[in-house]
């Protein structure tokens, strides 16, 4: 165990609103699945409220796992980030028209929350190139979506793992979480974590849904972006590990990992 992680507080004398809320616009018809990972692991990390928007095809596959959740349309986003504590975006979404259009009017708000941005998230990020972005940024790349932000290619990310997660946290004045086997997070400052925990478990669909979640939880409840990405990577990781010992790396799935969050962070307290 890292003993330099803690978990959030969790005073007595609280209610929901006093462990975060989290706006999570994520999903596309075809991708159901990413909205209900993310806004699961974010409520299981302990954030104490999650508004998935999202398309209508996504709300009602999510909406008959999950009565945790709370639902908005897709066109309630702006709405919704006035009373967010973090910002999620990207798991699912898709890089079709409407996902583009939405995701080019993100630098037209005022965001100074938190914001997660993920998977589809990324790719828009790199083609739209927008000017401006949140100040508290977390970007969650895999190799391949780091080699679109950076326009270098992938064989490059995977040669200097360190190395370019720096470049992208320079680029995009934030945190970078570059993940791989040993997931590499940098610190707009340029500090870097290199995290132990995980496994080939964790090589499967949805998998990095379920991290962006737990990221978006713990900065939710408080944990400035560093530590959040830190503390969700490690976990995450470790959610792998225990899942490992009980599926074996082959069966374990990314719903399976969500399961075994409370066992994980069980491990801090």
């Amino acid at each position: 165990m890292d003993c330099d992680f803690r978990m959030p507080n969790r005073p007595e004398n609280s209610h929901k609103g006093t462990f975060g809320r989290v706006l999570n616009i994520s999903g596309s018809d075809y991708m159901t699945g990413a909205a209900y990972l993310s806004s699961t692991a974010a409520l299981k990390t302990g954030c104490g409220y999650v508004v998935l928007c999202s398309a209508e095809r996504v709300i009602n596959a999510v909406a008959a796992q999950s009565s945790n959740i709370v639902f908005k349309p897709l066109s309630a986003w702006k709405n919704q980030l006035q009373t967010a504590d973090v910002l999620l975006v990207g798991c699912g979404l898709s890089t079709s028209d409407g996902a583009e259009a939405l995701f080019s009017t993100l630098p037209d708000e005022d965001i100074n929350i938190p914001a997660i941005i993920d998977a589809d998230g990324l790719n828009l990020l790199a083609k739209l190139c927008p000017k401006t972005l949140p100040e508290n940024l977390i970007l969650t790349p895999h190799p391949k979506e780091a080699s679109r932000l950076l326009n270098v290619p992938v064989e490059d990310i995977l040669g200097n793992m360190e190395y370019y997660a720096k470049e992208i946290s320079k680029k995009y004045n934030c945190v970078t979480v570059l993940k791989s086997h040993h997931t590499i997070v940098c610190s707009k400052d340029l500090e870097i974590y290199v995290n132990h925990t995980g496994n080939s478990a964790l090589a499967k669909a949805g998998s990095g849904d379920v991290l962006s979640g737990m990221i978006a939880g713990l900065a939710a409840q408080g944990c400035e972006p560093y530590y959040a990405a830190k503390l969700g990577v490690y976990l995450h990781g470790l959610c792998g590990d225990l899942a490992k010992n009980d599926l074996t790396e082959y069966g374990v799935l990314a719903s399976d990992l969500i399961r075994y969050i409370p066992s994980a962070v069980k491990t801090l307290l």
